[in-house]
């Protein structure tokens, strides 16, 4: 459920404290039993004169680029504008499958991996931390230099994939696999529309073993990390939307593997519904369904120190100290063969 929280006070607290307070106030929509419809939207009025807005949808309708545009509209439509600045489109057979379909690229997405019970994911609670330039810059340096110049999500998804390995100790032969999603919007050819609201993208995959990418540096997994997502070409995105007609609706294998989400460049904390820009905007919880997964979250939110990504992820409760001691000994050089940086603070 994406969320944004604005005040008049432009000094209304720290980011995660935010975030809690979101995510306190959030209706349970839950506890009136199964949703199932289009959209519900909420407005929590907060003592300090703020607000919480929340937004509730089928996913099939949006990703969160267009849950941002909407949002968006509507705050444009609060201040007083009559119709959003940018004019959604529908046009969902731009992303229509070929006739007839065609599987043209390797898609590890749907593999099927056997379970061997080593990778345990049970009482599933939450952690969060702030991960600033400060860390990022840290493992740039220390990194091969045809890797130097990587996204801050490749830097961040290479480091918690790595950490989380060597918390849960998976058998070193066991497959372990990241999977993420890419925006496809720019990829395609001629590029889809702007205002365009839709579902516009596609799952990747990188895969190793628990051996390698535990006793390499963090460039094999930055590498890894990286291939993947360079691989989102106009012929993969085709490949992928075939395979999904050729194989019909499947749940994704959750056998070690680790699922972040970015939502650091999509718009929500720029939201303004005429009380200025929202303290913090993004999903108000990660995923805990029946079907326990390791669940990644990247937003951004203040720390005092100006906009810093804050990494929400799920863990056994029982690996919380070990995974935060395997990141700050990366941060700090310990698993990177570099000097000492910063270590990472906590926000638990």
């Amino acid at each position: 459920m994406p969320c944004t929280r604005q005040t008049e006070q432009p000094n209304g607290g720290g980011g995660e404290r935010n975030r809690r307070v979101c995510r306190r106030q959030i209706w349970r929509v839950e506890a009136r039993g199964e949703f199932s419809g289009d959209e519900i939207s909420q407005v929590t009025r907060l003592r300090c004169g703020g607000f919480i807005f929340a937004l509730r949808l089928n996913h099939t309708m949006s990703d969160a680029i267009g849950i941002a545009q909407f949002m968006g509209a509507v705050g444009e439509m609060a201040r007083g504008k009559c119709a959003p600045s940018i004019p959604h489109v529908w046009q969902r057979e731009l992303l229509n499958a070929r006739n007839p379909p065609r599987v043209t690229c390797t898609h590890h997405l749907l593999d099927e991996v056997p379970d061997t019970n080593d990778y345990p994911l049970h009482n599933m609670v939450p952690c969060s931390f702030f991960f600033g330039s400060t860390q990022v810059n840290a493992i740039r340096k220390h990194v091969p230099s045809h890797l130097s110049q990587c996204s801050t999500f490749e830097i961040i998804t290479a480091c918690v994939w790595r950490c989380i390995t060597i918390t849960l100790k998976p058998d070193i032969e066991s497959q372990v696999r990241v999977i993420f999603p890419v925006n496809v919007r720019a990829k395609l050819s001629p590029p889809l529309p702007t205002g365009y609201y839709g579902n516009a993208i596609v799952f990747v995959v990188a895969i190793t073993t628990a051996g390698k990418l535990c006793q390499n540096p963090v460039g094999y997994a930055l590498q890894l990390v990286k291939t993947a997502k360079d691989n989102v070409t106009v012929e993969y995105v085709r490949s992928s939307t075939d395979l999904a007609v050729i194989k019909g609706q499947r749940d994704l294998n959750r056998v070690r593997c680790y699922f972040p989400t970015d939502v650091t460049h999509v718009g929500f904390e720029e939201v303004d519904f005429g009380w200025g820009k929202a303290v913090y905007g993004g999903p108000a919880k990660l995923w805990n369904g029946p079907n326990p997964k390791l669940t990644g979250q990247y937003t951004l939110c203040g720390n005092g120190s100006g906009k810093n990504e804050i990494v929400s992820i799920l863990l056994p409760n029982v690996a919380h100290e070990i995974f935060l001691k395997e990141l700050e000994g990366m941060l700090m050089g310990h698993a990177i063969g570099g000097p000492s940086s910063t270590p990472i603070k906590s926000s638990m």
